[in-house]
């Protein structure tokens, strides 16, 4: 524990007894005479009061009862970057060697040392060193001046969670000596964050992954510090409270995986304004409370604009009870991965296997739901099922056989988007060739069907077998039909 205090104790990040505060106040708390430091706990449930005592305000917390006056001496300042790093990896597991004399010039004058060897040893060590853990750690700090970039330069991914660091400015401290630097977790320190964005220094240069969880950063600031992550590739920002409150404009552009898990302010208007991030590929949504979304410039059958690059969407633990819900993941151009686990929908008294079953039948492009492939013959047997499960209803809703007679209501297609192309894939290739002999006023027997698809660009697929389905030929939404005579 620390015996003075240091010049800039307010606002300092502490650790006393395991847990973490933010110093608000230091100074004398009469009558008991003597210094005392008055902490705001990232706990609520450790303190006492809310900054005040005996009816004097000292500091303010967001909690009534986050707050203590604690004695300097019982209070863990910490230590910088370099001493933590020291304390974890040098020789931590080898057995201590016989200090050695050595002679060395210094100048021109002979000088004896002992434990040179033990030096030279750990300098070695550090500076190999590419993967560094130093979770509760009590890291404060970067230290001294360079002292980072000359012991180990070359690390390239460092874990620093759950430690002392208060400003963004300190992190950039640390990073500005570590030029490979391409993974960075700063979870659970509770930073502070500027306003408007840093003069750019190079820090994260060769950043790719930065993990701000639980750091208590806000949108705003997200988009004010992003211009100096340059090529950042995933990006994490579990349970901050964050409202996206404006869209990112020339930041963020790279970002292939961003991960707004228990941000419980998000909703689907919000989503819009990141949703022409041109490189997302991943997005993570669990426990955001979401219960309903819509394209709005997409109809039923079409693809949306937005999310043009996502693949792989996580929604587990919301509040996800309607299958328009699922209709609507259907308009997005590029998804193939889909996890809903811990929903009302999925949650409910129904069948799980049947729900899987629909929900692979509603979304056409799916090929993996809850970290399970979607196999052809899977996806053959949900949407036969499908089909069987609402054939009812689409007849009585103006659904026929008959592709002249087949005029379902608008209430229906609204319900169940997919089901006019579920049927079309299940007519033989000979209905489809009576069908457009009726409509070509050309012989069946002079037809020739084949396909093209946007997976397989330059190859067209013959429709040889007039008694197979176009779906045996995995014929699908999008597919071009190619018809000669």
């Amino acid at each position: 524990m620390n015996s003075t205090l240091p010049s800039d104790v307010i606002g300092r990040r502490v650790e006393v007894n395991g847990e973490h505060a933010t110093v608000r106040f230091s100074g004398i708390v009469p009558p008991v005479a003597g210094p005392w430091l008055g902490v705001e706990w990232d706990n609520p449930e450790r303190g006492k009061h809310d900054g005040s005592h005996e009816g004097t305000v000292y500091f303010k917390c967001r909690h009534p009862t986050a707050g203590s006056f604690i004695r300097p001496n019982k209070v863990n300042f910490g230590v910088d970057f370099l001493t933590a790093i020291k304390n974890r990896y040098v020789l931590e597991d080898e057995p201590k060697e016989e200090e050695t004399e050595q002679i060395v010039i210094i100048g021109n004058k002979p000088v004896e040392t002992i434990g040179f060897d033990s030096v030279i040893k750990q300098q070695s060590q550090l500076s190999k060193l590419q993967d560094v853990s130093l979770r509760n750690c009590a890291v404060n700090g970067a230290g001294d001046q360079g002292g980072i970039a000359k012991a180990c330069p070359n690390i390239r991914s460092i874990d620093l969670s759950k430690n002392l660091l208060s400003s963004w400015e300190e992190v950039i401290d640390i990073a500005n000596q570590l030029k490979h630097l391409e993974v960075l977790n700063l979870s659970e320190n509770k930073l502070t964050f500027p306003s408007s964005s840093p003069s750019p220094t190079g820090a994260f240069s060769m950043l790719k992954v930065l993990v701000l969880n639980r750091t208590g950063i806000t949108w705003a600031e997200v988009l004010c510090c992003a211009s100096g992550w340059p090529v950042l590739e995933k990006l994490y920002l579990e349970s901050n409270n964050i409202v996206i409150s404006e869209r990112p404009t020339d930041v963020l552009q790279t970002v292939k995986l961003l991960d707004l898990s228990s941000n419980q302010s998000i909703d689907e208007n919000q989503l819009f304004l990141i949703a022409y991030l041109p490189r997302l590929e991943q997005l993570i949504l669990s426990d955001i409370g979401i219960s309903s979304i819509h394209f709005p410039d997409a109809g039923i059958g079409c693809k949306t604009s937005m999310f043009p690059s996502l693949q792989y969407l996580v929604l587990n633990d919301n509040q996800i009870a309607q299958w328009s819900f699922m209709n609507e993941l259907d308009k997005l151009q590029s998804l193939h991965a889909l996890s809903c686990t811990r929903n009302p929908l999925t949650e409910g008294s129904k069948d799980a296997q049947t729900t899987r079953q629909f929900i692979i039948a509603r979304i056409g492009q799916l090929r993996t739901l809850n970290k399970c492939a979607v196999e052809p013959e899977e996806r053959r047997g949900a949407e036969l099922d499908y089909r069987k499960a609402f054939g009812n209803e689409w007849k009585k809703a103006g659904g026929h056989q008959d592709p002249e007679k087949n005029r379902p209501n608008e209430e229906f297609l609204a319900a169940h988007p997919r089901y006019q192309a579920l049927c079309l894939k299940s007519m033989t290739v000979q209905k489809v060739k009576g069908l457009l002999s009726r409509l070509l006023k050309v012989p069946v027997s002079e037809l020739l069907l084949s396909y093209e698809s946007p997976k397989m660009p330059g190859k067209e697929i013959e429709l040889e077998n007039d008694l197979q389905s176009l779906q045996f030929y995995s014929v699908e939404n999008g597919d071009c039909l190619l018809v000669r005579w």
